[in-house]
């Protein structure tokens, strides 16, 4: 995510941690190479333009110029525009006082309006809300069906009434959750150019019908400076109440996350960072600026490493460190777990220094997983608690019922025995432990 922005950003501080005394003239220039960055991230000019007025307006005056460490100053002040620039604070979803709560989502074709529906759904399912995914797309061939089969892998129902008016459609809806204690609607609309007035038309008779408590616009992040003008457009028509950015897992530049909310006045709610459906997050501007400025963003890797790892495991997994007895099916657990939090680029991502080129193609090996897996299951119930026992013979059928070369099976054991250890070595440090109690560090 921002890889070229974040780069960029990089070589143009340094230009001020390499001298010890700033003068005006260094800021100035300093504040030419950010300009450059932002503007080559296809930030909107204006946006920029008014972003390095903020920044520059700030970074000379004495209090910044006279100190110790005014490059660690400047960054600072970098940082608190970014964060305002992209709204502040996180920005929730509204929850309606009378159910149910209706949240009207709109945008282009293939933005991801019906994917998302159904990510936001499962959010929320999670969160003890009954959500009830609504199908008003009835032009696009499949996409009721497309809405079907997305709710049903995340244990959402689907209102839908084939090809009838989506407006009546809605309506019909609203009664049907409020009759059936559905206490949320995600509304799937089809997707329009905003230049189709007869769509549009349609649009703002739903919302007149419906008086929704959200309406979300859904823009491709990777269209860049056009997601902005799409973002605009929208809201003139539609008076939006938040913007969801998608593929912003691909977005290298990220001119739309830092221009949106400047032109349209509207916060962005969420980001969706992959193709399943679980890799959306709330959109925290302070969390994100930090990226920008290669800080890293701990807080939301601790929020997915809460979400990825089971309570109830890791309890269990300490005692098991306790009494020195981590066997590789727990080594397989974790695994499986650590998969959970999601690619391993994004991961390294969220942690301070690191760089995105240092990370290349970073991914987690899904096959190396399912060989792992093949090979444990391919062990008898005491290999796998007692893998000292695994001699040359028995390696010889754990990889032949496993499709794998001995030389796996021996790899495998060797992460296993490194793991042990470094397991074994953070159950006696005391940075994990709180009261006499251990603490896994996720």
């Amino acid at each position: 995510m921002f890889q070229s922005l974040v780069e960029k950003m990089s070589e143009a501080f340094k230009k001020f941690k390499n001298k010890g005394k700033l003068t005006e003239a260094d800021v100035k220039a300093g504040m030419r190479e950010i300009k450059l960055a932002l503007l080559e991230a296809d930030v909107n000019f204006k946006v920029v333009k008014d972003f390095i007025n903020k920044v520059t307006e700030r970074a000379v005056g004495s209090e910044v110029l006279e100190s110790l460490l005014p490059a660690q100053q400047i960054v600072k002040i970098v940082n608190e525009e970014l964060t305002a620039l992209m709204g502040g604070t996180n920005s929730k979803l509204t929850i309606a006082s009378k159910p149910p709560t209706i949240i009207l989502m709109c945008g282009l074709q293939g933005s991801g309006k019906t994917t998302h529906c159904a990510k936001l759904a499962r959010l929320y399912k999670k969160q003890g809300k009954n959500p009830l995914l609504v199908a008003c797309d009835i032009y696009r061939p499949a996409a009721i069906k497309q809405l079907q089969v997305v709710g049903e892998q995340v244990g959402v129902p689907v209102f839908e009434r084939g090809t009838a008016n989506p407006v009546e459609t809605a309506k019909e809806a609203v009664k049907y959750a409020i009759k059936y204690g559905y206490d949320m609607l995600f509304v799937d609309t089809a997707g329009r150019l905003h230049v189709d007035e007869a769509l549009m038309n349609e649009l703002r008779a739903m919302k007149e019908a419906l008086n929704p408590t959200e309406i979300l616009l859904v823009v491709d992040a990777m269209t860049g400076q056009d997601a902005v003008n799409v973002a605009e457009s929208f809201n003139n028509l539609l008076d939006i109440t938040g913007v969801i950015l998608t593929k912003m897992d691909g977005d290298t530049r990220g001119g739309a996350a830092l221009s949106v909310r400047y032109i349209t006045g509207k916060p962005i709610k969420f980001i969706g960072t992959g193709e399943k459906l679980d890799t959306i997050e709330p959109f925290h501007p302070d969390r994100m600026a930090s990226r920008i400025l290669g800080m890293g963003d701990v807080l939301s890797l601790i929020e997915k490493a809460e979400q990825a790892f089971d309570e109830k495991k890791a309890l269990e997994l300490e005692r098991k460190l306790r009494e020195q007895s981590f066997t590789l099916e727990d080594f397989l657990d974790q695994l499986g777990q650590f998969k959970n939090m999601g690619s391993l680029d994004s991961i390294l991502g969220m942690m301070p220094g690191i760089k995105p080129s240092q990370l290349g193609n970073a991914k987690i090996d899904e096959k190396a997983l399912a060989r792992t897996e093949a090979i444990i299951l391919s062990m008898t119930p005491r290999e796998r608690l007692h893998p000292e026992i695994i001699n040359y013979s028995r390696k010889k059928r754990i990889a032949a019922g496993s499709g794998t070369s001995i030389e796996d099976v021996n790899r495998l054991l060797k992460q296993y025995e490194q793991t042990k250890a470094l397991m074994k070595q953070l159950s006696g440090n005391k940075v994990f432990k709180k009261k006499g109690k251990f603490r896994l560090p996720f």
